[in-house]
């Protein structure tokens, strides 16, 4: 058994964490309803949103203190854990009079270091554990640095939960799934348990499943899925929340596939990632080719007194680049993304040689 495991004994039997719950909390009858369909679908940790930061005032922001006895009251007749968002130390305080089990930090508070540490004074000394959401923004150093100051308070048991990143151009999802930032994050900490929130990635129940099994696929630890009786007219977020029918298919049709363990090797694959290993190696030295190219360059600039940045070119290269991509079957975001990256680099070695200034 993992340490993981140890600290949060919740896992079914497939070895995921499931949390479940509406996004707001609006009634004993609409709590006890949804607590009987999680322990009918072995969901030990019912979620409910008690307080809710809206992003404009007007907008329903959650029952309050007033909703805690009625968790308290599905804990103790279903024998379910519960969980709510905590955004003030008076959060904190109420809900753990009412015997919540655990607590999360949402984003829009994990984005903020002050609130983030206001929280972690007021958690001091006391054995529950905290979940922390990554920050409205793609920021791995800011979620780390939340969880970082409530470790420092002595919580023992800590997780993340990634729910996506805010974003400026809208595609099918409410929140772009960002999934580098969780890999960045278990880079710093793979002790740490990392669950995903499809609910608030996906935006849409219909999208909810796959971005569920994406994560599933992307070995998280578990998920914090949103469901309530009659999304239609629930007081918040409607359209990201399943049904309780749709939950029940949501977990029925969850796979959780292999780790390739150590010595067990599938000739297949040993074989195409000799070639992927291979074909990184030819990258690499390309990539090296073309520094030792761009600093040729760079000398000719500095003796013929040309800018560094030449616009009209790099603009050609991105189009030249942009099309290849697309006769390959790449996706153009990813092309631009790497030439981006490339050229940053390109410009730090060219004003290496220029001014004698290296990165």
């Amino acid at each position: 058994m993992s340490q993981k495991q140890i600290d949060w004994p919740y896992f079914n039997d497939n070895q995921i964490l499931m949390i479940s719950g509406p996004c707001s909390a609006e009634g004993p009858k609409q709590i006890d309803a949804i607590a009987q369909q999680l322990v009918a679908l072995k969901i030990p940790i019912l979620r409910a949103g008690v307080w809710k930061p809206r992003t404009r005032p007007g907008s329903f922001e959650g029952m309050g203190k007033v909703a805690l006895p009625w968790l308290q009251e599905a804990q103790q007749k279903y024998g379910l854990k519960t969980a709510v968002e905590v955004a003030t130390p008076k959060h904190v305080e109420d809900a753990l009079n009412h015997g919540v089990d655990i607590l999360w930090i949402g984003a829009r508070t994990t984005a903020n270091p002050f609130a983030t540490q206001d929280l972690a004074d007021a958690l001091r000394g006391v054995d529950v554990p905290i979940l922390v959401k990554n920050p409205t923004n793609p920021d791995t150093s800011l979620w780390l640095g939340a969880i970082e100051r409530v470790e420092k308070a002595g919580v023992k048991r800590l997780g993340a939960v990634h729910r996506g990143v805010s974003q400026f151009k809208k595609t099918i999802f409410r929140n772009n799934p960002q999934w580098e930032m969780a890999f960045h994050l278990r880079q710093e900490r793979p002790d740490m348990l990392m669950i995903c929130d499809p609910s608030h990635i996906a935006g849409r129940a219909d999208l909810v499943p796959l971005v569920a099994q994406t994560a599933l696929e992307l070995n998280f630890d578990g998920l914090m899925v949103e469901t309530h009786p009659t999304p239609n007219v629930a007081l918040s977020d409607p359209q990201q929340q399943l049904t309780l029918d749709q939950l029940a298919q949501l977990i029925d049709a969850l796979q959780v596939k292999a780790q390739i363990a150590n010595g067990h090797q599938i000739p297949e694959l040993v074989a195409l990632r000799e070639k992927i290993t291979q074909i990184d190696h030819n990258i690499i030295h390309l990539l090296g080719d073309r520094m030792r190219i761009i600093q040729a360059i760079a000398a000719i600039k500095k003796e013929q007194n040309i800018s560094i940045y030449q616009e009209q070119r790099w603009q050609e290269l991105l189009e030249q680049h942009s099309q290849n991509g697309s006769n390959e079957g790449l996706n153009i975001n990813f092309i631009l993304k790497l030439f981006e990256s490339i050229h940053l680099e390109s410009i730090d070695k060219q004003i290496g040689v220029v001014y004698g200034k290296l990165k």
